[in-house]
């Protein structure tokens, strides 16, 4: 018990830095394009966004539920804490190193391959609970392909409602409204990526032995909520930049409906208790915003860049987390030797 919490505090400092990386990592899905369009300043668009992940964090808990114990069963794992130890340290690299080279790919997809990687490595492919598995992967595949078509539908509406209005009266109109949109996203944004956190900290109490339930306790909410928000007010100007300028250029209506589309999805798929990744859902309504307006307004180079990232992120996370498991079983074995 002793060893299991030294570990269990290792397991939550680890969890909490994934979710302040997750913070300033995903801060551009909440402000990019307010920034863009000059809606809001920097400094006032961070705070507000801090704010309301914070908010959004401790709303709902369903997700948490979904990531503790839809992927595998933690009561059946013999290294669990182990298994989340390598995970975090897989997810939390990669993370980084998106983040480095300013490239918006999924927290969502990081911590969900490395977590699988991790459990494959240390008990097999029989581990893994494929169904549940599965729910998830349709989530994180199939809410891009909504947030596309919802973008592009709600920016398709305002062009035709404010076809014969004036420029710069109808852009100082919806700049205003784009604060309310703004914060609404990063209240979707909330509700659906602390709760990762959150599960992936419930899960390794339940595989540590230190409760029985997938309940979320109130002092993992208000941390993860916490940690989310802190990260957020750090910022991650790479991805924000890349994010708010360089899939299209974001003008106040376009910025408007692409955070409505957004928030709508994230928002919809925590009510549903799936995980869905905030990076994919908003970069994709910023698409379908810039092709509702013309498909020449849509950099579609950047855009492959960014595929090619949500693509990539669950193997080599998995990848990742797997080598991580055997390397630490490895440290541990030759520890106990001597």
């Amino acid at each position: 018990m002793e060893t299991n919490l030294v570990t269990i505090i290792a397991v939550i400092i680890l969890s909490l830095t994934f979710d302040f990386i997750n913070g300033f990592h995903d801060t551009a899905n909440s402000i990019a394009t307010s920034i863009s369009t000059k809606a809001l300043p920097p400094r006032i668009a961070i705070i507000l966004a801090s704010v309301m992940n914070f908010v959004g964090a401790m709303t709902f808990t369903g997700v948490a539920k979904t990531i503790g114990g839809k992927i595998t069963d933690p009561l059946q794992l013999t290294n669990g804490l182990v298994i989340v130890i390598a995970a975090l340290v897989a997810a939390v690299a990669w993370n980084l190193l998106t983040w480095y080279y300013g490239l918006p790919s999924s927290s969502s997809h990081a911590l969900i391959g490395s977590l699988t990687g991790a459990v494959i490595a240390a008990a097999g492919f029989s581990a893994v609970n494929f169904y549940g598995f599965l729910n998830i992967i349709e989530a994180l595949v199939f809410s891009p392909i909504i947030a596309f078509v919802t973008g592009f539908m709600i920016m398709t509406l305002i062009k035709l409602i404010f076809h014969h209005a004036i420029p710069h009266v109808i852009n100082r109109r919806f700049r205003f409204l784009q604060i309310f949109t703004a914060a609404f996203q990063a209240f979707s944004h909330g509700t659906n990526d602390a709760q990762k956190t959150m599960g992936i900290i419930t899960f390794a109490l339940v595989a540590g032995g230190f409760q029985n339930t997938l309940d979320i306790p109130l002092w993992v909410k208000a941390s993860a909520a916490l940690a989310m928000a802190t990260g957020t007010s750090v910022g991650g100007w790479r991805i924000i930049k890349t994010v708010g300028t360089r899939i299209i250029k974001v003008e106040p209506g376009s910025g408007f409906s692409a955070d409505l589309s957004s928030a709508l999805v994230i928002l919809s798929a925590t009510l549903l208790k799936l995980p869905v990744s905030t990076t994919h859902v908003i970069s994709s309504s910023i698409m379908g915003v810039g092709s509702a307006r013309r498909l020449s307004a849509v950099k579609w180079g950047t855009s492959q860049k960014i595929v090619l990232a949500w693509l990539v992120t669950l193997p080599i996370t998995a990848f990742l987390a797997g080598l991580s498991y055997t390397m630490f079983l490895g440290i541990n074995r030759l520890a106990t030797t001597f």
